[in-house]
C-alpha cells in the first residue's frame, strides 16, 4: 500500500511538471527571468539607467523604442535582426519601407556599449531590445513587467521579409488575426498590443488615403469620425509626406488607455485601428478599456502580451550568437 501511494505521488508530480511545462513557454524555449543573474547581474540596472538618460528628457522616444521591438519580433522572431545594417550584398530589414521610419538605433547602441563595458560578450542585442522596450514604456507612466531573457542574436536580416511579415496600417481585422496567429499570438494579444498606439506619432502617408481617396473616388473613409477627418486634413494636406501627427492626441507621450477611447469614438488613426471594431472580441475589449477607470486591466494585459510577443521565434542555447555590436554580425 505504501509503495502504491509513493507511486501515485510520483505520477502526480510528473503530471504536474508536464502541465507547468506546457503552461510556461518561456521555459520550453530557454528564456527565463534573471537569465543573467550570475553572468551579468547588473544588466537590467544598466539598461534602465541608460534608457532613462534618453527617454526622460525626450519622452517621445519611448514609442519608437517600443515599435522597434515589435518590428524585430515579427520578422524572424525576436533575434535582433532589425538592428543589422545592410551590406553591399544584402538589403537588411532596416531598408524595408515599414522600417525606414524607425528611429532610436543610436540609443540601442548606447545601451549595448554600456552593457559591454560591464559584461563583454554576454548579453544579446535581442535581449537589450526587449529590456529597453519595457523600460521605455514604464518611463512614460506605463506598466512594468518582468522580461524573460536568454535570447541570442540572429545573423540574417532581409528587407523582403519585413515587407511580408509586418502588419500594414491598412490591414483588415481578418488580415491582422491571420498575421498574429501565424506568430503564435491570440486575438487578445492583437487588441492589447494595438494599445501601444497610445504613444507615438505617424507620418501622414500612413493614413491620408482615409482622408482624400479611400475608394479611388476622392472620398473619405466612412468608418472615420467626420470631425476627426477635418482635424487631420488641417494637418495633412494631400501629398504631404513630411508631417507627423499624434496617434493619441493630447497624450501621445504618456502610456494610458486613451487609444481605446479614440478607437471607440471612431478616431483610430489607422485602418488597422478602426478594424478592431469589426470583430466581436476585439470590439468588446476596446469598449471595456475605453470606459474603465483606474481599475483598467490594460497595464497588466499589456505586460502579459509583451512577454508573449517576446517569445516569438527566439534563438537560445547554441543557436545564433552574442553580437559585439548590434548593427553587425560578429
Amino acid at each position: 500500500m505504501a509503495a502504491l501511494k509513493l507511486f501515485s505521488s510520483v505520477v502526480f508530480f510528473i503530471q504536474l511538471a508536464i502541465v507547468v511545462f506546457h503552461l510556461d513557454p518561456t521555459s520550453a524555449q530557454g528564456l527565463r527571468v534573471g537569465f543573467y543573474k550570475n553572468t551579468c547581474p547588473a544588466v537590467e540596472d544598466i539598461v534602465r539607467k541608460t534608457t532613462a538618460h534618453y527617454v526622460l528628457p525626450v519622452p517621445s522616444l519611448a514609442a519608437p523604442l517600443l515599435r522597434m521591438h515589435f518590428h524585430d519580433c515579427f520578422v524572424r522572431g525576436c533575434d535582433g535582426s532589425v538592428l543589422l545594417n545592410s551590406t553591399a550584398n544584402n538589403q537588411a530589414e532596416k531598408s524595408a519601407i515599414p522600417n525606414q521610419s524607425l528611429n532610436g538605433f543610436g540609443i540601442i547602441d548606447a545601451v549595448k556599449s554600456a552593457v559591454e563595458k560591464a559584461c563583454p560578450g554576454v548579453v544579446s542585442c535581442a535581449d537589450i531590445l526587449a529590456l529597453v522596450a519595457r523600460d521605455a514604456v514604464s518611463l512614460v507612466k506605463g506598466p512594468y513587467w518582468e522580461v524573460p531573457t536568454g535570447r541570442r542574436d540572429g545573423r540574417v536580416s532581409l528587407a523582403s521579409e519585413a515587407l511580408t511579415n509586418l502588419p500594414p496600417p491598412f490591414a483588415t481585422i481578418s488580415d491582422l488575426q491571420t498575421r498574429f496567429m501565424a506568430k503564435g499570438l491570440s486575438v487578445k494579444d492583437l487588441v492589447v498590443l494595438s494599445g501601444a498606439h497610445t504613444i507615438g506619432q505617424s507620418h501622414c502617408p500612413s493614413f491620408t488615403n482615409r482622408l482624400y481617396n479611400f475608394t479611388g473616388r476622392a472620398d473619405s473613409d466612412p468608418s472615420l469620425d467626420s470631425i476627426y477627418i477635418q482635424r487631420l486634413k488641417s494637418k495633412c494636406k494631400a501629398g504631404d509626406v513630411v508631417t507627423s501627427v499624434e496617434m493619441d492626441p493630447g497624450s501621445y507621450k504618456t502610456f494610458d488607455t486613451g487609444y481605446y477611447k479614440n478607437v471607440a469614438k471612431r478616431r483610430g488613426l489607422f485602418q488597422s485601428d478602426a478594424a478592431l471594431l469589426n470583430d466581436a472580441d476585439t470590439k468588446a475589449y476596446v469598449i471595456q478599456q475605453s470606459t474603465s477607470s483606474s481599475g483598467s486591466s490594460f497595464f497588466k494585459d499589456f505586460g502579459v502580451s509583451m512577454v508573449n510577443m517576446g517569445n516569438i521565434g527566439v534563438l537560445t542555447a547554441s543557436a545564433g550568437e552574442i553580437r559585439k555590436q548590434c548593427a553587425f554580425v560578429n
